[in-house]
């Protein structure tokens, strides 16, 4: 499988060197050349297969010779060690939940699958690679509990100051060892164009290589496919899936798992008042804005990083996307409406994030009274106590996972908004590279 950029055709690369680079130098994603066509006998076979059986047949495709299938055998089946758990809520819903991982949070896939591909990988030359991370909630701490004590690896990891819960704050600040917290005075967007200014100057240092964990990088982007090849396993064809959607990522890949062949009917993005792309299925027009600081604070984006690859998946076809994606939008108010709502009608409790899946779901459902679907619930409950408790009178219990960072001492290294900062961090900690 061979790789482009999204900004320049004529640029050709590997899995592996896609995956080290995050970026190209002009700051174009990677986008896989084609999207593979899943066999009839997987999809037979797809009801009963584990979740790593998934991920060794369809990451295979993506790698080719770049990881040896017995490598992605092993990847695998270290890094979806934990369940997948589909919950029916009502008779037209169900419930994904991608939050039963190390950190709570759908991001735990991506990162530990990228982890193993960075071991394997490292394993095979001695130079020395950063992982720069930026984050809005839950990719840090998913980054920084995937990657902790792997050799030859440091994680820097970005996020912007009094924007993360407490919890998801402690968990990208208290790991220590490999892992540096630095804390912007800015926004996801700011520490993000930090990222990708890094990454496009990476070229000039020749012996360490730097590389993004975000959804950028096309290693976090291709094991999100897998769960949802899992779900429709389980649930069966004709599913509407409603994404909860911030750098876009997570409906990416979706819409990667559907032109592969899997039974999704229709695609939900879902997101908060960061309605870029909710307004550009509606409008045509696609315009950027500062994000918006909201309750679902993962969805904080405003210029979605992955935008550019899910127009690609559809190969920049507006009539394509518009009649496969459906885009809704819903301010605190009702996200918060909804938590409360849904937890007494159904005994469901639901994250800010999830609730945006959930209100995404019930609006594309409202319209087409003959559909049924599954929505994605990416984070747990307890990493928004402050916000569920109060909505819903129930005590959030904090799984095992979590009670850790609780008690955890915070360090982290402040820094102000701006890529030059982060260039004068890199070389001063890293001069004699």
């Amino acid at each position: 499988m061979k790789y482009y950029n999204l900004k320049d055709r004529r640029v050709i690369t590997g899995f592996r060197e896609a995956v080290e680079r995050g970026i190209s130098p002009d700051m174009g994603l990677f986008m896989p050349e084609r999207i593979p066509r899943l066999d009839d006998a997987f999809f037979r076979q797809l009801p009963s297969m584990t979740l790593p059986e998934i991920g060794i047949e369809v990451g295979s495709l993506y790698a080719g010779d770049d990881i040896p299938r017995k490598v992605m055998r092993q990847i695998c089946g270290e890094a979806f060690d934990f369940p997948v758990v589909i919950r029916q809520v009502d008779e037209r819903k169900l419930v994904l939940e991608l939050f039963h991982g190390p950190t709570a949070a759908f991001k735990d896939f991506g990162a530990r699958f990228m982890a193993g591909c960075f071991r394997y990988f490292s394993s095979r030359d001695d130079k020395r690679r950063v992982v720069l991370v930026a984050t809005s909630g839950d990719t840090g701490g998913a980054i920084a509990s995937s990657f902790l004590g792997v050799e030859g690896v440091d994680v820097i990891i970005l996020y912007p100051s009094g924007k993360v819960s407490s919890l998801q704050e402690n968990q990208l600040t208290t790991l220590g060892r490999n892992i540096t917290a630095v804390e912007v005075d800015g926004s996801f967007d700011d520490c993000q164009a930090m990222v990708k200014s890094a990454l496009a100057g990476s070229a000039n240092r020749t012996n360490l290589k730097l590389t993004s964990a975000n959804s950028i990088n096309i290693a976090r982007l291709i094991p999100q496919s897998f769960y949802y090849y899992y779900a429709i396993g389980c649930s069966g064809n004709g599913r509407v899936l409603s994404v909860p959607s911030g750098n876009f990522g997570n409906i990416t890949a979706a819409a990667m798992a559907r032109r592969s062949g899997l039974g999704i009917d229709h695609l939900v993005a879902a997101t908060n008042v960061n309605r870029v792309v909710p307004d550009y299925l509606k409008t045509g027009i696609y315009a950027p804005a500062v994000s918006v600081a909201t309750i679902a604070n993962a969805m904080d984006v405003g210029n979605p990083g992955n935008f550019d690859r899910l127009r690609r998946v559809f190969d920049d076809d507006y009539g394509a996307i518009t009649g496969s994606v459906s885009g809704y939008w819903f301010d605190d108010d009702r996200i918060r409406e909804h938590i409360g709502q849904e937890y007494q009608r159904t005994g469901y409790l639901l994250d800010p994030h999830g609730a945006v899946a959930s209100l995404g779901l019930d609006a594309y459902l409202e319209h087409h009274p003959g559909s049924g679907g599954i929505f994605v619930a990416t984070a747990h409950p307890a990493k928004f106590r402050d916000i569920v408790e109060p909505l819903t009178g129930q005590t959030v219990e904090i799984p095992d996972s979590l009670r850790n960072f609780l008690a955890g001492k915070k360090q982290s290294v402040k820094m102000k908004a701006g890529p030059q900062n982060l260039e004068e961090y890199l070389d001063d900690i890293y001069q004699n590279e």
